[in-house]
């Protein structure tokens, strides 16, 4: 009946948009991709598509086959490789999803001792997912997420590993750079600084700002670290980040670190990982060195 081929044909006719091209992806002709689908459609007793013009519209039924197959075609793709691996015996790849921009810099305390720990395993980072990191976890793209807002889901475990303190940075001549703490009141005159992600999911915005009906004077967004730190150096705005990142990051720029409020921001970076996982040698051991990654030195040098 269903067969893998037949989720394929559906993924690659909905990404390409027609028989021919999804076809040609496949190495197979059209008029077997056509009578397999047909044949799978007298067998389900349902359409899977619909006929508008020219293009293919899926039906209620093509549009669950389709949330199917996004699902397990990845499952299927990542069995066959570790099955391979195990043939050729090999350990695979440690897929590490980051849902954090800061997370990239304690990342690279880490890899280094982990490579040269497990030579057998690659590591690759991904920082974009189809379906965001939980997703991303559920459907194997990746098999590690770094992240510092854990969402605790049956089949999923999450290990905290880092503390740390999200903390306001402005330069050492700037007119709060002698106060301990802020107020959000007090940012309301400030450009903030902050990487470009939606303000929901910025710590200083949901755990700081919008509590107290506040917001920044300007909003502006810079990619990399780097150049927010540069940004503020020279005196063109504000920012918020780890405490640990200022400090160990950017000890060159005269900067000042001040307390988000009088209890500040307490935050943790965790590890998600698939519950079936777990227990797999070389991810306990990424836990565990990132468990001590505050040990090592950070190797950016700036």
């Amino acid at each position: 009946m269903l067969e893998r081929i037949h989720l394929a044909i559906i993924v690659e006719v909905e990404r390409l948009g027609s028989l021919t091209a999804a076809a040609e992806v496949l190495h197979v002709t059209q008029s077997a991709l056509s009578h397999s689908m047909k044949k799978l459609e007298q067998q389900l007793g349902t359409d899977i598509w619909l006929r508008e013009g020219r293009n293919l519209r899926l039906t209620q039924a093509g549009q669950f086959l389709h949330a199917v197959a996004q699902r397990l075609l990845p499952q299927l793709s990542l069995a066959e490789d570790k099955l391979r691996q195990f043939a050729q015996g090999e350990r695979g790849t440690l897929r590490i999803g980051m849902e954090c921009h800061p997370c990239y810099q304690w990342l690279l305390k880490i890899v280094s001792s982990y490579l040269a720990s497990w030579p057998l395993v690659d590591v690759d980072v991904k920082q974009k997912f189809q379906f965001g990191g939980i997703g991303a976890l559920f459907g194997y793209e990746i098999d590690l997420l770094v992240t510092p807002d854990p969402l605790f889901k049956p089949g999923l475990r999450f290990e905290p590993v880092f503390d740390y303190e999200q903390v306001l940075v402005v330069h050492k001549d700037h007119r709060l750079a002698g106060q301990d703490e802020v107020t959000p009141q007090q940012l309301s005159e400030e450009t903030l600084i902050t990487y470009p992600v939606p303000i929901q999911r910025l710590d200083i915005y949901s755990m700081f700002l919008l509590p107290a009906g506040c917001a920044p004077r300007k909003h502006k967004t810079i990619e990399t670290t780097d150049i927010m730190l540069q940004m503020v150096a020279s005196g063109r705005g504000v920012t918020a980040l780890p405490k640990w990142l200022v400090t160990d990051y950017a000890p060159h720029l005269q900067l000042r670190t001040l307390r988000l409020g009088r209890s500040g921001i307490q935050k943790h970076i965790y590890l998600g990982v698939r519950e079936a996982d777990y227990t797999i040698d070389y991810v306990q051991s990424f836990i565990e060195l990132a468990r001590q990654a505050d040990r090592y030195p950070l190797l950016h040098q700036g």
